[in-house]
């Protein structure tokens, strides 16, 4: 038997591998990237376009000096090699997701937008309907604010910001809670509900429609990206791992 690596006291041989990564429920991420792997081995780049690659992530840490970027490689246990190998790979990976999903990136978008906005709103909830229709008629009414009533009454944690929640995205709150939003105009203050357990007193501050800059895109791509992934791992029968992003960025 051929010993592969050791660790303490314990020699680790070449038959024992796999056994040991499914034990640990390794191997789905040894899978998805070999898959990766795979997808980008005919992505080209170039020796400039990986010089800027490296150069970019030592900027990024502020790394200018020659002794402060080895200092650093030391701390990330990386040698220059092993550096430039995992900014190729990262690179190589960008490329792709980029020319297999870059031109289908804005009807992506289109159908994803109604859960990338974001809203700001403030909530009273109780589960006495009879107080929630008193707060109800003194908000409408004028007599005391919606912040005041939800620091005093509400019985979640948005009592602690006067009833104040967000910017959040609209699939964060409840789906009936969620509709009432999407469909509400800025200071629409909607009378008791019943979610639940809970009446709530709901009103749309603010709505921020998302719009398709450099961050949304790259979430974009990163979704379709491992929706293929996870295409490829059914294909084959593998397990899904905790993590569906392979590991290849600085």
């Amino acid at each position: 038997m051929t010993a592969v690596l050791k660790v303490g006291q314990r020699t680790i041989t070449a038959e024992e591998i796999i056994p040991l990564l499914a034990r640990y429920q390794l191997l789905p991420q040894l899978v998805r990237e070999l898959l990766v792997d795979e997808a980008i081995a005919s992505v080209e780049c170039s020796p400039e376009e990986l010089d800027a690659a490296c150069e970019q992530i030592f900027l990024r840490h502020q790394l200018e000096l020659p002794e402060a970027r080895q200092n650093w490689l030391k701390s990330q246990g990386q040698t220059l090699e092993l550096f430039r190998a995992n900014t190729l790979r990262s690179f190589k990976l960008e490329k792709f997701k980029q020319t297999t999903w870059g031109p289908k990136l804005e009807s992506y978008f289109l159908t994803r937008k109604g859960q990338l906005d974001r809203v700001i709103y403030s909530l009273i909830r109780t589960q006495d309907p009879g107080i929630a229709q008193e707060l109800y008629f003194r908000i409408q009414e004028g007599e005391q604010s919606l912040a005041e009533l939800a620091a005093e009454y509400s019985q979640g944690p948005e009592a602690q910001t006067g009833g104040l929640i967000g910017p959040v995205e609209l699939t964060v709150p409840a789906p009936p809670l969620a509709r009432m939003l999407s469909v509400s105009k800025p200071g629409q203050l909607w009378p008791p509900t019943r979610l639940g357990e809970w009446f709530v007193i709901v009103r749309l501050e603010k709505f921020l429609p998302v719009q398709l800059d450099d961050g949304v895109r790259q979430r974009l791509l990163n979704e379709l990206f491992n929706g293929w992934l996870q295409e490829q791992l059914a294909q084959l029968g593998a397990p899904d791992s905790p993590d569906s992003t392979p590991t290849a960025s600085q």
